[in-house]
């Protein structure tokens, strides 16, 4: 049985950037722009959202800052991140702009590709989505409070497709540096964020890849998928990744069902994946984030090389196993007791 949710201690260790939206998911091997409105379903996502809600559940405190619409969507993602205990300061509210729903296309084996997007409500200009107007003076306000207890900034790279949301951004991580807390990045790269008309399969180009450059020489923590990888350093490899960076960060390279490559403080190996039956993978990389940066916050140490990660790694494997058993990226996000009890299973 689930446990009850509850409300964490204020002082988040981890705070989450960027898009909260929406993912309406089509039956296997359909179009969600094509397919009847009862044949979807609807889950509240967005990456930075997501890990949020994770931490939340397995006990992390945490805050969300992004930007919402004042439709059906932004009042369900305040009722949910309320139930789960998500610090809600740095949340802003977009009377103009929706909030953003993402057409997610899913294969028979629960792969999932996002294709266009729709508006949250008729009323609204689809031409703008709220997380794009992520506001930073704004958001300067909230930083200050918020960073002087957190031990991680997490942010993805789809704030930079939008102007706003990327002066947004810099200016988080740039006060995150002066504070001297460290940086996750979850490069995250959905080609039809920065083009509507973009093959949803292509890889970074050339702009993207210069606006990301920053980011990816700040982060102490680095989280990409196979070909993301490949399009940024021509290798899948964690440890070849860490070694092209000038701060050698710590990496962890997914690649599906396949076994996942790391390499944190100068140790590196590769982790097979579990054997789960997959129902949607979408949120799964979330989830196993949240799980490494939850054990992180519990073990700081874990980045001087002064414990083998494997544990830890094998922890954030299983919350993203325990998400791909059950559709969207929120609702199956395990609680500790989930992920041990699955542990102790697989043992």
């Amino acid at each position: 049985m689930r446990r009850p949710e509850r409300p964490l201690a204020l002082r988040p260790q981890v705070l989450c950037l960027g898009e909260a939206l929406l993912d309406r998911l089509a039956p296997p091997g359909a179009d969600p722009a094509s397919a009847a409105p009862h044949q979807c379903t609807d889950h509240l996502g967005g990456a930075p959202a997501n890990v949020a809600c994770a931490l939340a559940r397995l006990g992390t405190p945490v805050a969300f800052l992004g930007r919402l619409g004042r439709d059906a969507i932004g009042a369900a993602f305040a009722q949910l991140l309320n139930e789960r205990g998500v610090d809600r300061r740095a949340l802003q509210w977009d009377g103009q702009r929706p909030s953003r729903i993402v057409l997610v296309r899913r294969d028979v084996s629960g792969e999932r590709q996002f294709g266009g997007f729709a508006a949250a409500e008729s009323g609204f200009a689809a031409a703008a989505f709220a997380d794009q107007a992520l506001d930073a003076a704004r958001l300067s306000a909230a930083l200050g409070p918020l960073l002087a207890q957190a031990r991680w900034l997490l942010v993805g790279t789809i704030p930079l497709a939008s102007p706003a949301a990327t002066a947004a951004l810099q200016l988080a991580c740039r006060e995150a540096a002066a504070a001297a807390v460290p940086l996750a990045l979850d490069v995250n790269w959905r080609p039809t964020f920065w083009d509507s008309g973009a093959d949803p399969a292509a890889g970074p180009w050339p702009e993207a890849i210069a606006a990301m450059r920053p980011l990816l020489e700040q982060a102490a923590l680095l989280k990409c998928a196979r070909e993301e990888a490949l399009g940024l350093f021509g290798t899948a490899e964690a440890a070849a990744v860490s070694a092209a960076l000038p701060q050698r960060p710590a990496v962890v390279v997914s690649d599906g069902p396949a076994p996942l490559s790391w390499c944190i403080a100068g140790r590196s190996g590769r982790l097979p994946a579990f054997p789960v039956a997959w129902v949607d993978s979408t949120g799964a990389g979330d989830a196993f984030l949240a799980g490494l940066l939850h054990q992180l916050c519990a073990l700081p140490s874990l980045l001087s090389g002064a414990l083998d990660p494997t544990a830890a790694l094998r922890f954030a494997a299983a919350c993203g196993a325990l998400v791909c058993q059950g559709t969207g990226a929120i609702d199956p996000q395990p609680d500790p007791d989930q992920v041990q009890a699955f542990l102790s299973a697989q043992a």
